[in-house]
């Protein structure tokens, strides 16, 4: 009699998050609980950090045949021009890598956050210019670990189906000049695990 030979299942591999500070963590967080999805949150992972940090936090996850998704603020680029050749070679690094998602936003993270209830894709020149938009409909947002730490920020961007408005409108307004986020990529991505 022929023994079975037990299949092999592939193995699952769970997106890494890295990321600039702690709004990002935070929001990844929360959404890992709300949404119970599968992601790696290491708080080593969200220290300020520029994009030679982020490219060595990069390469270690891909040494564990990993996915990372990098979620970084590209303003300072505007007016850096080293920080702009330095993005711009990460960028073009692993652009076609598919276990590297970039999701950058122009001028910042909250740029993301306002078109869960803004149709707009208004060049800021600060994220500081966005929260002040942000407040209208995030009454106390604020970028300090008091405000931050609590998920009913979150919460209330991922009811009724306020994520998926934001997905839509990130990829409509991706190309078309001002401000921009690729956050979108890391929530496809999420969904599916």
């Amino acid at each position: 009699m022929a023994r079975k030979v037990a299949s092999r299942q592939p193995r699952r591999v769970i997106p890494t998050i890295i990321g600039e500070g702690i709004t990002e963590q935070y929001y990844f967080k929360h959404l890992q609980t709300l949404m119970n999805w599968k992601m790696k949150i290491r708080p080593r992972f969200f220290e300020d950090v520029d994009i030679d940090k982020i490219e060595k936090r990069v390469e270690s996850v891909l040494q564990e045949d990993g996915i990372a998704i990098c979620v970084f603020d590209a303003d300072v680029s505007k007016w850096n021009n080293m920080i702009k050749t330095k993005l711009d070679k990460f960028k073009k690094k692993y652009e076609k890598k598919q276990n590297v998602i970039i999701c950058d936003s122009l001028p910042s993270i909250e740029y993301w956050f306002l078109i869960h209830y803004l149709d707009t894709n208004k060049h800021y020149s600060t994220s500081e210019s966005v929260i002040k938009d942000l407040r209208k409909h995030i009454k106390c947002f604020d970028k300090k670990g008091s405000f931050l730490s609590n998920s009913d920020w979150v919460k209330k961007m991922v009811d009724d189906g306020k994520i998926e408005l934001a997905c839509q409108r990130a990829k409509f307004y991706e190309d078309k000049g001002g401000s921009y986020s690729k956050i979108y990529k890391a929530i496809e991505l999420l969904k599916k695990q």
